[in-house]
Protein backbone atom coordinates (compact mmCIF):
# COMPACT_ATOMS: atom_id res chain seq x y z
CA UNK A 1 0.00 0.00 0.00
CA UNK A 2 1.62 3.67 -1.08
CA UNK A 3 0.99 5.75 1.93
CA UNK A 4 1.43 9.95 1.13
CA UNK A 5 3.81 11.09 2.84
CA UNK A 6 6.18 13.80 3.49
CA UNK A 7 9.79 14.14 3.76
CA UNK A 8 11.80 17.40 5.27
CA UNK A 9 15.53 18.69 6.63
CA UNK A 10 18.54 16.31 6.68
CA UNK A 11 20.15 13.78 9.53
CA UNK A 12 18.81 10.44 11.23
CA UNK A 13 15.71 9.42 9.77
CA UNK A 14 12.33 10.26 11.90
CA UNK A 15 9.08 8.50 11.20
CA UNK A 16 6.35 10.14 13.03
CA UNK A 17 3.27 8.52 13.13
CA UNK A 18 -0.28 10.09 13.80
CA UNK A 19 -3.24 8.81 15.85
CA UNK A 20 -6.56 7.91 15.16
CA UNK A 21 -8.37 10.29 12.94
CA UNK A 22 -5.56 12.43 12.31
CA UNK A 23 -3.50 12.73 9.48
CA UNK A 24 0.34 13.67 9.27
CA UNK A 25 -0.08 17.35 8.97
CA UNK A 26 -0.29 16.91 12.84
CA UNK A 27 3.32 17.20 13.34
CA UNK A 28 3.97 20.41 11.02
CA UNK A 29 3.98 22.54 14.33
CA UNK A 30 7.45 20.53 15.25
CA UNK A 31 9.14 20.69 11.62
CA UNK A 32 11.39 23.48 12.44
CA UNK A 33 12.31 21.92 15.91
CA UNK A 34 12.93 18.92 14.36
CA UNK A 35 14.70 19.70 10.31
CA UNK A 36 17.91 21.04 11.78
CA UNK A 37 19.00 17.77 13.11
CA UNK A 38 16.41 14.90 11.76
CA UNK A 39 15.20 13.67 8.37
CA UNK A 40 11.49 13.48 9.46
CA UNK A 41 9.04 11.90 7.50
CA UNK A 42 5.72 12.34 8.16
CA UNK A 43 2.59 9.49 6.92
CA UNK A 44 -0.76 9.34 6.66
CA UNK A 45 -1.72 5.92 8.00
CA UNK A 46 -4.42 3.72 6.22
CA UNK A 47 -7.84 5.33 6.66
CA UNK A 48 -6.68 8.48 7.26
CA UNK A 49 -5.42 11.63 5.33
CA UNK A 50 -5.04 10.85 1.65
CA UNK A 51 -4.85 7.08 2.40
CA UNK A 52 -6.60 4.94 1.38
CA UNK A 53 -8.58 2.54 4.18
CA UNK A 54 -7.25 -1.56 4.49
CA UNK A 55 -9.67 -3.58 3.35
CA UNK A 56 -12.39 -5.11 5.41
CA UNK A 57 -11.15 -7.94 7.53
CA UNK A 58 -9.89 -9.67 10.97
CA UNK A 59 -6.76 -8.38 12.39
CA UNK A 60 -6.78 -4.58 12.18
CA UNK A 61 -4.14 -4.27 14.30
CA UNK A 62 -1.70 -6.94 12.42
CA UNK A 63 -2.24 -5.42 9.10
CA UNK A 64 -1.79 -1.91 10.55
CA UNK A 65 1.38 -2.36 11.72
CA UNK A 66 2.64 -4.61 9.03
CA UNK A 67 2.05 -1.65 6.69
CA UNK A 68 3.37 0.55 9.20
CA UNK A 69 6.84 -1.32 9.14
CA UNK A 70 6.72 -2.14 5.60
CA UNK A 71 6.45 1.90 5.28
CA UNK A 72 9.22 2.89 7.53
CA UNK A 73 11.38 0.11 5.69
CA UNK A 74 10.91 1.93 2.57
CA UNK A 75 12.13 5.68 3.65
CA UNK A 76 14.53 4.33 5.26
CA UNK A 77 18.23 4.65 3.51
CA UNK A 78 19.96 1.39 3.28
CA UNK A 79 22.16 1.15 5.95
CA UNK A 80 20.56 2.98 8.44
CA UNK A 81 17.82 2.19 11.27
CA UNK A 82 14.60 4.85 11.36
CA UNK A 83 13.69 6.35 14.55
CA UNK A 84 10.17 6.22 14.90
CA UNK A 85 7.76 8.10 17.24
CA UNK A 86 4.24 8.55 17.53
CA UNK A 87 1.01 9.84 19.24
CA UNK A 88 -1.72 7.48 20.37
CA UNK A 89 -1.96 5.10 17.99
CA UNK A 90 0.88 5.58 16.27
CA UNK A 91 2.81 5.48 19.46
CA UNK A 92 1.81 2.32 20.24
CA UNK A 93 2.94 1.32 16.52
CA UNK A 94 6.28 2.69 17.06
CA UNK A 95 6.56 0.73 20.60
CA UNK A 96 5.34 -2.57 18.52
CA UNK A 97 8.36 -1.91 15.98
CA UNK A 98 10.16 -1.38 19.12
CA UNK A 99 9.42 -4.21 20.27
CA UNK A 100 10.24 -6.26 17.34
CA UNK A 101 13.74 -4.99 17.31
CA UNK A 102 13.13 -3.21 13.60
CA UNK A 103 14.38 0.48 14.80
CA UNK A 104 16.71 2.65 16.59
CA UNK A 105 14.81 3.93 18.95
CA UNK A 106 11.08 4.81 19.27
CA UNK A 107 9.44 7.40 21.25
CA UNK A 108 5.59 7.36 22.40
CA UNK A 109 3.30 10.06 23.73
CA UNK A 110 0.04 9.22 25.35
CA UNK A 111 0.20 5.95 23.52
CA UNK A 112 -2.86 3.62 23.25
CA UNK A 113 -2.44 -0.01 23.99
CA UNK A 114 -1.67 0.23 28.02
CA UNK A 115 -5.76 0.43 29.27
CA UNK A 116 -6.02 -1.38 32.94
CA UNK A 117 -8.60 -3.52 31.79
CA UNK A 118 -11.30 -3.63 29.31
CA UNK A 119 -13.96 -1.50 31.20
CA UNK A 120 -10.51 0.98 30.83
CA UNK A 121 -10.57 0.28 27.00
CA UNK A 122 -13.99 0.69 26.30
CA UNK A 123 -14.26 4.31 28.59
CA UNK A 124 -11.68 5.41 25.90
CA UNK A 125 -13.70 3.97 23.06
CA UNK A 126 -17.22 5.40 24.43
CA UNK A 127 -15.21 8.90 24.65
CA UNK A 128 -14.49 8.69 20.91
CA UNK A 129 -18.26 7.78 20.19
CA UNK A 130 -19.41 10.28 21.95
CA UNK A 131 -17.43 13.08 20.92
CA UNK A 132 -18.01 11.86 17.27
CA UNK A 133 -21.67 11.57 17.71
CA UNK A 134 -21.85 15.53 18.64
CA UNK A 135 -20.25 16.33 15.86
CA UNK A 136 -22.40 14.24 13.34
CA UNK A 137 -25.76 15.59 15.00
CA UNK A 138 -23.68 18.97 13.84
CA UNK A 139 -23.55 17.46 10.64
CA UNK A 140 -23.07 20.47 7.18
CA UNK A 141 -23.32 22.93 10.12
CA UNK A 142 -20.11 22.14 11.77
CA UNK A 143 -17.73 24.16 9.93
CA UNK A 144 -19.88 27.17 10.62
CA UNK A 145 -20.37 25.99 14.28
CA UNK A 146 -17.21 25.71 14.84
CA UNK A 147 -16.10 28.90 14.01
CA UNK A 148 -17.10 30.10 17.04
CA UNK A 149 -14.83 29.73 19.88
CA UNK A 150 -17.25 29.04 22.32
CA UNK A 151 -18.34 26.18 20.43
CA UNK A 152 -14.87 24.95 19.02
CA UNK A 153 -12.50 25.07 22.07
CA UNK A 154 -14.88 22.78 24.05
CA UNK A 155 -15.30 20.37 21.80
CA UNK A 156 -11.36 20.41 21.45
CA UNK A 157 -10.99 19.74 24.63
CA UNK A 158 -10.44 16.54 25.74
CA UNK A 159 -7.53 16.24 23.31
CA UNK A 160 -5.75 19.19 23.58
CA UNK A 161 -4.79 21.10 26.87
CA UNK A 162 -4.69 24.31 25.25
CA UNK A 163 -7.37 24.41 22.22
CA UNK A 164 -6.90 27.89 21.43
CA UNK A 165 -3.84 26.84 20.26
CA UNK A 166 -5.55 24.44 16.78
CA UNK A 167 -5.90 25.78 13.97
CA UNK A 168 -9.52 26.76 12.85
CA UNK A 169 -9.09 24.75 9.19
CA UNK A 170 -7.37 21.82 11.54
CA UNK A 171 -10.30 21.53 13.65
CA UNK A 172 -12.91 21.25 10.68
CA UNK A 173 -11.07 18.44 9.04
CA UNK A 174 -10.29 16.19 12.36
CA UNK A 175 -14.08 16.72 13.19
CA UNK A 176 -14.96 15.50 9.99
CA UNK A 177 -12.78 12.55 10.24
CA UNK A 178 -13.84 11.94 13.56
CA UNK A 179 -17.38 11.74 12.30
CA UNK A 180 -16.62 9.42 9.53
CA UNK A 181 -13.39 7.29 10.23
CA UNK A 182 -14.03 3.28 10.90
CA UNK A 183 -11.00 2.80 13.02
CA UNK A 184 -12.68 3.93 16.24
CA UNK A 185 -15.15 1.54 16.26
CA UNK A 186 -12.95 -1.19 15.26
CA UNK A 187 -10.67 -0.26 18.44
CA UNK A 188 -13.47 -1.31 20.68
CA UNK A 189 -12.37 -4.94 20.09
CA UNK A 190 -8.63 -4.67 19.58
CA UNK A 191 -5.94 -6.08 21.45
CA UNK A 192 -2.98 -3.82 21.24
CA UNK A 193 -0.91 -6.95 21.71
CA UNK A 194 2.80 -6.25 21.57
CA UNK A 195 5.36 -9.58 21.13
CA UNK A 196 5.57 -12.03 24.13
CA UNK A 197 9.63 -10.87 23.87
CA UNK A 198 10.54 -7.58 23.51
CA UNK A 199 13.56 -6.74 22.52
CA UNK A 200 15.19 -4.30 25.46
CA UNK A 201 18.06 -2.84 23.49
CA UNK A 202 16.07 -0.37 21.93
CA UNK A 203 15.75 3.25 23.57
CA UNK A 204 11.98 3.25 24.51
CA UNK A 205 10.74 6.71 25.58
CA UNK A 206 7.51 7.28 26.99
CA UNK A 207 5.71 10.64 27.41
CA UNK A 208 2.36 11.35 28.96
CA UNK A 209 0.31 14.34 29.52
CA UNK A 210 -1.38 14.86 32.58
CA UNK A 211 -4.65 16.16 31.24
CA UNK A 212 -5.19 13.35 28.98
CA UNK A 213 -8.55 12.80 29.20
CA UNK A 214 -8.62 10.14 26.66
CA UNK A 215 -6.20 7.85 27.61
CA UNK A 216 -5.11 8.84 31.55
CA UNK A 217 -1.82 9.22 32.62
CA UNK A 218 -2.37 6.59 35.15
CA UNK A 219 -1.66 3.90 32.10
CA UNK A 220 2.10 5.28 32.00
CA UNK A 221 2.64 2.87 34.95
CA UNK A 222 2.13 -0.20 32.41
CA UNK A 223 4.58 0.96 30.35
CA UNK A 224 7.55 -1.11 31.91
CA UNK A 225 5.82 -4.26 32.17
CA UNK A 226 6.93 -4.47 28.66
CA UNK A 227 9.18 -2.46 28.04
CA UNK A 228 11.80 -2.21 31.48
CA UNK A 229 14.33 -0.14 29.78
CA UNK A 230 11.69 2.80 29.03
CA UNK A 231 12.27 6.14 30.11
CA UNK A 232 8.55 7.25 31.44
CA UNK A 233 8.26 11.62 31.97
CA UNK A 234 5.07 12.54 32.67
CA UNK A 235 4.06 16.03 31.20
CA UNK A 236 2.43 18.78 33.38
CA UNK A 237 -0.56 20.85 31.41
CA UNK A 238 -0.01 18.50 28.62
CA UNK A 239 -3.29 16.93 26.65
CA UNK A 240 -3.79 13.83 24.58
CA UNK A 241 -2.52 15.42 21.60
CA UNK A 242 0.13 17.23 22.70
CA UNK A 243 2.43 18.88 20.05
CA UNK A 244 0.09 21.92 19.87
CA UNK A 245 0.37 22.32 23.90
CA UNK A 246 3.75 22.97 23.79
CA UNK A 247 5.90 22.09 20.66
CA UNK A 248 9.37 23.19 21.94
CA UNK A 249 8.57 21.00 24.89
CA UNK A 250 7.90 18.27 22.66
CA UNK A 251 10.11 19.06 19.66
CA UNK A 252 12.51 18.67 22.66
CA UNK A 253 11.33 15.05 23.46
CA UNK A 254 11.41 13.89 20.36
CA UNK A 255 15.06 14.88 19.22
CA UNK A 256 16.07 12.92 23.26
CA UNK A 257 14.52 9.88 22.27
CA UNK A 258 16.05 9.60 18.80
CA UNK A 259 19.20 10.72 20.29
CA UNK A 260 20.77 7.02 20.28
CA UNK A 261 24.15 7.21 18.14
CA UNK A 262 23.26 10.98 17.60
CA UNK A 263 26.32 13.57 18.21
CA UNK A 264 24.49 16.34 16.59
CA UNK A 265 21.43 17.03 19.12
CA UNK A 266 20.65 20.23 20.52
CA UNK A 267 21.24 21.10 24.66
Amino acid sequence: MDLPHDIAGSGPTLVLVHGIVHRRQAWNVLLDHLTPYRRVVTVDLPGHGESAALDDGADTMDRLLDEVSAFVRSVTPAGERAHVAGNSLGGWLGLALAARGEVASATALSPAGFFVNRADQARTIYTFRALRGVTRALGSNAPRALGYKAVRYPSLAAFFARPSRVRYEDAVIDAHSLATNALVDKGMTASFDLPRVVDATVPVTVAWGRRDLILPVYQARRVRRSFPQARILVLPGIGHVPMTDDPNLIGTILLGGSSSGVAETPS
